[in-house]
């Protein structure tokens, strides 16, 4: 298995799945091994709590003994406190994790809200350089949002730039990065497992 990998895709196009059938097997190669998903949604209103909660039960069912990590935003410090040679890591998403950072929810309840980066840049290059110095293997998902039409809205188009700057930049720091299709695997780079 790769060390680091990147799933990327459309929503329901199979990313997921695809990181969770990794973790499986990664499991079923030593008994000594680990898994924890690394979740980095958030629950602001019914329909994301349901969805969160079947995701849950989903992965329960799918990979029995993975462990689940809720961290919105501290990635770089969960792969330093987390990763370990026998532990497997999926950080599930990347794209959530840009939101929670570039357009933080406001509940308006000053106390609950957090405020954006200060530093985006510096967020980032503390990820990379976590992932880099991983102990363990890291399988990252994350959405690939850029192949449709141009947004309207200035800060819907920031966000996409964004996104496909991160994408790129993670890419870049990955061993193996796979886009997934229809629920289809297709090598983009590196070894795929």
């Amino acid at each position: 298995m790769p060390r680091t990998q990147l799933i990327l895709g459309g929503q329901k196009s199979g990313k997921s799945r695809r990181a969770e059938l990794l973790a499986r097997q990664w499991l079923q190669t030593d008994a000594g091994n680990q898994a924890a998903l690394v979740a980095t949604g958030q629950a602001w209103d019914a329909e994301m709590s349901e969805r969160i909660a079947r995701h849950q039960r989903d992965r329960a069912e799918r990979v029995p003994g993975m462990l689940t990590i809720e961290e919105p935003r501290e990635l770089a410090l969960v792969l330093a406190q987390h990763s370990s040679p026998q532990r497997l890591l999926v950080i599930d998403c990347l794209t959530l994790w840009l939101t929670n950072w570039l357009m933080p929810v406001q509940t308006g309840n000053s106390e609950d809200s957090q405020s954006p980066a200060p530093d985006w840049q510096s967020q980032l290059a503390l990820f990379l350089k976590a992932l880099d110095e991983a102990a363990g293997p890291v399988i990252l998902v994350g959405n690939e949002i850029g192949l449709g039409v141009i947004p309207m809205g200035r800060e819907v188009r920031a966000f996409v730039d964004a996104l496909g700057l991160l994408n790129q930049q993670a890419a870049a720091h990955c061993e193996s990065v796979t886009l997934m299709c229809a629920g289809l695997p297709l090598a983009l780079k590196g070894p795929q497992a």
